[in-house]
C-alpha cells in the first residue's frame, strides 16, 4: 500500500482510538435512548416492518442529542423520495487526510422489535481538510431484507443529496440495499465526498 494510505489509515485509527474514552457516555445513550423497542410506532404492512416518519425523527433527535428543524426537514425529503426504512444506525466516525481522506465509523443498526446489532463501517473519501475531526452520525436504511445484507460497500456519487442548514447527507446503495449516512453541525465536513463505504460485523483498519 502506497505511503500516503498507510499513514491516512494510521491517522484514522488513532483517531477513532482518541475517542472512544469519550464516545463511551454517548453510545450509552444511543443504546437506551434511541432503541426502537422503546417505540411502537412502526408499520406492520410488510414482511420486514418499517420505520413511520415521527419515529425516525425523534430517534434522530436522540442520536444527535437535541431538536433540529433541519433534520426534521431533511426526514421529511427522504420519505418523498425514499419511503420508509427498514432499520437505522445511530453511531459516531472520525475522519483525516494525510494525501486521501478515510472514514472509520462505529454504531449500532436497529430494526424493529430486534435486538441492535453492532456495525462498523469505513472508506476513502475527498475533501477533508488536512488534518481529523469527529462527527455524530444517523444512517436510515432502505430495502435491506436480511441484516447481514448490510455488511456490504456502498458507493458514494450516484444518489440523492439532502442538504438543509447543518444537516447533511447522500443516498449511498450497491443496486439492492440503500444507505443515507446524515451528519448534523458538520461545519468541515460540508465539503465531504465519500467515495464509497464499507460496513463490517468488526473493526477493519483497512478503508479499501
Amino acid at each position: 500500500m502506497p505511503t500516503k494510505m498507510i499513514s491516512a489509515a494510521a491517522l484514522g485509527a488513532a483517531l477513532l482510538a482518541t475517542t472512544a474514552c469519550s464516545s463511551v457516555g454517548n453510545q450509552a445513550t444511543v443504546e437506551t435512548a434511541a432503541s426502537p423497542v422503546a417505540r411502537p410506532e412502526v408499520s406492520t404492512d410488510f414482511q420486514y416492518p418499517t420505520y413511520r416518519k415521527v419515529t425516525l425523527v425523534d430517534e434522530a433527535e436522540d442520536a444527535f442529542g437535541q431538536f433540529s428543524a433541519e433534520m426534521a426537514e431533511v426526514v421529511d425529503n427522504l420519505f418523498a423520495r425514499e419511503d420508509r426504512p427498514q432499520a437505522f444506525i445511530a453511531g459516531e466516525e472520525v475522519g483525516g487526510a494525510v494525501g486521501v481522506g478515510v472514514t472509520y465509523g462505529k454504531g449500532l443498526l436497529y430494526r424493529p422489535n430486534t435486538a441492535p446489532v453492532e456495525v462498523y463501517w469505513q472508506g476513502p473519501s475527498l475533501g477533508f481538510d488536512l488534518g481529523g475531526d469527529a462527527s455524530k452520525v444517523f444512517i436510515p436504511v432502505y430495502n435491506l431484507g436480511p441484516t447481514e445484507n448490510i455488511f456490504k460497500r456502498f458507493p458514494g456519487g450516484g444518489g440523492n443529496v439532502y442538504f438543509v442548514g447543518g444537516v447533511g447527507g447522500e443516498a449511498m446503495s450497491n443496486g439492492e440495499v440503500t444507505v443515507v449516512p446524515l451528519r448534523s453541525g458538520i461545519g468541515a465536513r460540508a465539503g465531504v465526498s465519500v467515495e464509497y463505504i464499507k460496513f463490517t460485523p468488526k473493526r477493519d483498519l483497512n478503508p479499501f
